[in-house]
């Protein structure tokens, strides 16, 4: 079925009279009063959350528990979505239930199909959920524990949730347009084609990086890849079951799908050690060609037959692993060893990355906080999909403060281990040596002490050879999971399965943001080829879905290839640019997001979108300003460049280099690196700048607007807004004869 063109509409009033395109005639009314059971309830929420803040901020050098830090993030999170996100939804964005979303208009069965919301929820999630919230929080507790709390919090709640909530709104009202193309649409050609531009370039880098974590965590670990790989097929049976043998039975699917998961789970460290191990444990290069080929295929197939269902199982393992995490550090109640506040915070010379708190910390956590590839599912595969206008706030806003959760966790993870051990895996061998005492000597002189002794004993605790310099995160998430785990169940005798059973779940945590990733790279491609060749705008049109599907894998196929083979190349000479990039991609998405509030005639609520904006604005610039021109070898590209060049000039050969050769492809990178950050930061400026101007002229001549905004269409769909329904939702879909899960009705119910 072709998608047709968007359809360009004033601001005049719609055919069910509402005032503006966003006060559809579904508009829900602005929330009432609270009850006094509700008002106690809330104020109990809030007491707990600001308990646990004011213990964080009043501690002085002394270790607290790290509950204090659930406590406080918990209690915000339920007040944020509680009344923030209510208020953006209800008031701001004026969802309205009446409204056809495409998924129902639209409805092919491929990429436009009305999903349950509980299974959308598992979908967004999961396609969101990648390295970053396992990864960054760890790296950049280097500078504390409080410093990143604060901002995975504040972050997510006034910025990340908003973005991801608002872009999957306007997306929603555009037949589910990509990104780049609302921006074309919206913003202008100029602004537009930088958008374009930008937005596809850094999400090859982005799914190239998530492939070779991937990649690295599953090289040679039969039970990872016997584990992975079995959700598939327990993904397609989902699939089946919903759309063919027992369609809408989400709970009768959702605890086969489970205990499938489960078993695979445990089936996995069978076969890891039996005489099947061999046939599992593959080399990297084959894993490369099995995740290009998953990609590929994961992208052309019907949404619901794999990618959705796949997405919903692996949140069960995702959300169900992070709460029994949480639930460990309230019976365990562990100490946070990590200090407040390091020294590296205002030195900024730290040894996990370089760079003072301001702007590395932020860019750092990225994801956990705020992440510019959210925006691209919110406006990829999730706006097709979602049924009702008035689910854009569990599924926008609550999947994302999800995410921030495992951030927190990731936090305490990192922060409960001692210090010194923290500071042995996650600095380079460059820095501390190769040995036990050479490790022991720089941690100390870092101002934080272990012994060579415990450093060995860390190692042989979760069946190691050592756990030095292992560098990138993933490690330290899974020796503070084991830590917290082993503490509940087990004893220190289950550290070494805990430990394992981290990176496996943190290889399946990343998967399934590089096939979502993937089909909404083609999304992306084919919105862009639809502005030069009509065909492309129906992304169901098969010859456009394989080529661009084939274009994309391709693409991050191909950096994934040569960085796999070579340490200095491919997407390795790329990987500094992920932060930054991300975080820049996150400028873009906030950019439309208020261009659209003040093109709507929402311009007294663009400070939602605004202020997240300028904030992400002034910390990727300043971050792009110093990679670019820093004088200081660990930060700026080009100052490492010219250090690496000298040392070519005298012959010498520079860590981590091995040889001549080595020396040359380190300044290439370098100049690559540092020529990129140039064109992103432009490019970017662009867009901003066409955007402010879209925002002048349109306050200046309100009548002069136009927007891309497709027609309104009454929804013959029922169901909740929310993942459970309330009792006005249950006597809805009770008077159209439908279940929890809500459908279509076929007529008018009295």
């Amino acid at each position: 079925m072709a998608e047709p063109e968007a359809t360009q509409t004033d601001r005049a009033p719609n055919p069910r009279g509402a005032a503006s395109p966003g006060d559809g005639p579904g508009s829900l009314p602005p929330a009432g009063r609270l009850s006094p059971r509700s008002l106690a309830i809330w104020a109990a929420v809030a007491l707990v959350g600001a308990v646990g803040w004011g213990v964080l901020a009043l501690s002085r050098g002394e270790e607290i528990s790290a509950a204090w830090l659930l406590a406080a993030a918990l209690g915000s999170y339920a007040i944020g979505y509680r009344f923030y996100a209510r208020f953006i939804a209800d008031r701001v964005l004026k969802v309205d239930r009446t409204r056809a979303t495409p998924a129902e208009r639209l409805d092919n069965g491929v990429d436009f199909h009305p999903t349950d919301r509980r299974v959308l929820f598992g979908h967004h999630f999961a396609a969101v959920a990648g390295a970053g919230p396992l990864v960054g929080p760890v790296l950049a507790a280097q500078m504390g524990y409080l410093p990143s709390t604060i901002w995975i919090v504040a972050g997510v709640i006034f910025a990340g949730a908003v973005q991801d909530m608002v872009t999957l709104f306007f997306s929603t009202r555009r037949d589910g347009r990509s990104l780049g193309q609302m921006a074309r649409d919206e913003i202008g050609p100029v602004g537009g084609a930088a958008a374009l531009l930008a937005v596809f370039a850094i999400m090859i880098i982005l799914l190239a990086v998530l492939a070779l974590v991937i990649v690295n965590a599953l090289a040679h670990s039969p039970w990872g890849v016997f584990s992975i790989g079995m959700t598939i097929p327990i993904a397609l049976f989902m699939g089946v079951y919903l759309r063919v043998l027992r369609p809408g039975r989400v709970t009768e699917v959702s605890v086969i799908g489970v205990a499938l998961l489960l078993l695979a789970i445990v089936a996995g460290g069978w076969v890891a050690e039996s005489s099947w191990a061999e046939f599992f444990t593959l080399e990297k290069e084959t894993l490369v060609i099995w995740m290009i080929a998953y990609g590929f295929i994961a992208s052309v197939l019907p949404v619901w037959l794999l990618l959705a269902p796949r997405d919903y199982l692996s949140t069960f393992m995702k959300v169900g692993t992070i709460a029994l995490m949480a639930v460990g550090v309230v019976i365990a109640m562990p100490t946070l060893k990590m200090p407040a506040v390091t020294d590296f915070a205002t030195r900024g010379d730290g040894p996990v990355f370089a760079g003072s708190m301001f702007p590395f910390v932020f860019i750092t956590i990225a994801c956990g906080a705020l992440s510019g590839f959210h925006s691209l599912v919110a406006s990829g595969t999730t706006p097709k999909m979602i049924q009702k206008e008035t689910q854009v706030r569990v599924i926008g806003y609550g999947a994302m403060l999800t995410e921030s959760f495992v951030a927190i966790m990731a936090v305490i993870a990192a922060c409960i281990i001692e210090p010194g051990l923290f500071f042995a895996v996650n600095s380079p061998a460059g820095v501390i040596g190769t040995t036990v005492q050479t490790a022991s000597e720089a941690v100390t002189h870092f101002g934080f002490a272990i012994t060579p002794d415990a450093l060995a004993q860390a190692a042989k605790d979760v069946e190691e050879a050592s756990l030095l310099s292992r560098t990138g995160g993933a490690p330290t998430f899974a020796l503070g999971m084991s830590e917290i785990f082993s503490s509940v169940i087990g004893g220190s005798g289950m550290k070494a399965f805990w430990y394992h059973f981290a990176i496996m779940f943190e290889a399946l945590f990343i998967l399934t943001t590089v096939d979502a990733g993937t089909r909404v790279g083609r999304f992306m491609l084919q919105d862009t080829l639809g502005n030069v060749h009509k065909s492309f705008k129906d992304v169901s049109w098969k010859p456009g879905v394989w080529l661009a599907s084939a274009v994309v894998v391709g693409g991050w196929g191909y950096f994934l290839w040569v960085g796999v083979k070579d340490p200095l190349g491919g997407i390795n000479q790329l990987f500094p640019l992920f932060g930054i990039a991300n975080q820049l991609l996150a400028a873009v998405a906030l950019a439309v997001c208020t261009t659209l509030l003040v093109k709507s005639g929402r311009l007294k609520w663009a400070w939602i979108t605004g202020v997240p904006l300028a904030w992400d604005v002034a910390v990727t610039l300043t971050a792009s300003y110093q990679k670019v021109f820093s004088d200081d070898v660990k930060v700026g590209f080009f100052a490492q460049r010219d250090k690496y060049r000298t040392g070519i000039d005298a012959g010498k050969v520079l860590p981590p280099a091995k040889n001549m050769d080595e020396m040359h492809t380190v300044v290439t990178n370098a100049t690559v690196d540092g020529v990129l950050s140039v064109l992103f930061a432009v490019l970017i400026l662009i867009v901003l700048a066409d955007a402010a101007r879209t925002c002048l002229k349109a306050v200046a001549d309100p009548g002069s607007v136009r927007l891309s905004e497709v027609p309104w269409t009454e929804s013959k769909i029922v169901a909740p807004a929310g993942l459970l329904a309330s009792a006005e939702e249950k006597a809805e879909l009770a008077a159209a004869g439908l279940d929890s899960g809500g459908g279509r009705v076929k007529e008018p119910v009295a």
